[in-house]
């Protein structure tokens, strides 16, 4: 099952998953990392936002303390902190794309930038489960498999479920792979879960 027949289904799913001890205690994983991913529609991005708080509050006033992290915003404030964004807009409309994309490249570095602002978060602000989102909107400066694989040991201590507009497929032969607005497909090997197949 890639995604649930509609959103009030999905959202019901994953206030009972994420709200449970099983899934808050991290059980039944093994020695994986606790990464779950959260696939949906890519025509559900305009109502995700709005569905993801919504999650939020409900998992809040259960006591399960959420870290919202989008990326599109994080990235915005690396850009904003190292003083580069204005020359980055000022500069856009005439520089080429594969250009500006090595650019954004380089500033927002997974390992260098990106990892330690959100190990920022993770210090400064106490949760139970983290959230990611915005894999859509920084895409294709911002790969969601090089997220991953470079936040395994910064984000290990709590379950962490991203947000992704596309398809999350597993196959015996070729592992896990993540297919980005269901057209992208990327064949590298993900250590997530499928966080709408999981039960408690």
């Amino acid at each position: 099952m890639n995604y649930p027949a509609d959103r009030r289904a999905r959202a019901e799913h994953l206030a009972k998953v994420i709200s449970s001890r099983r899934f808050l205690e991290k059980q039944g994983l093994g020695n994986e990392v606790p990464f779950f991913i959260c696939s949906f529609e890519p025509e559900d991005g305009l109502t995700m936002p709005e569905d993801r708080a919504d999650l939020i509050a409900r998992l809040g006033h259960g006591g399960v303390r959420i870290l919202d992290i989008d990326l599109y915003d994080l990235s915005l404030q690396i850009l904003e902190n190292r003083g580069i964004l204005q020359q980055l807009l000022d500069i856009e409309p005439e520089t080429e794309k594969a250009e500006l994309k090595e650019l954004l490249q380089g500033v927002l570095d997974v390992q260098e930038h990106l990892i330690p602002a959100i190990a920022q978060r993770i210090a400064d602000n106490p949760h139970d489960v983290i959230f990611l989102s915005g894999v859509g909107e920084v895409y294709p400066f911002l790969r969601s498999h090089n997220v991953l694989n470079n936040l395994q040991s910064t984000a290990k201590d709590r379950p962490t479920v991203m947000f992704f507009p596309g398809k999350y497929t597993h196959a015996l032969a070729t592992g896990a792979s993540l297919e980005l607005f269901g057209l992208l497909h990327d064949d590298k090997y993900y250590r997530a879960f499928n966080i709408m197949n999981y039960e408690v």
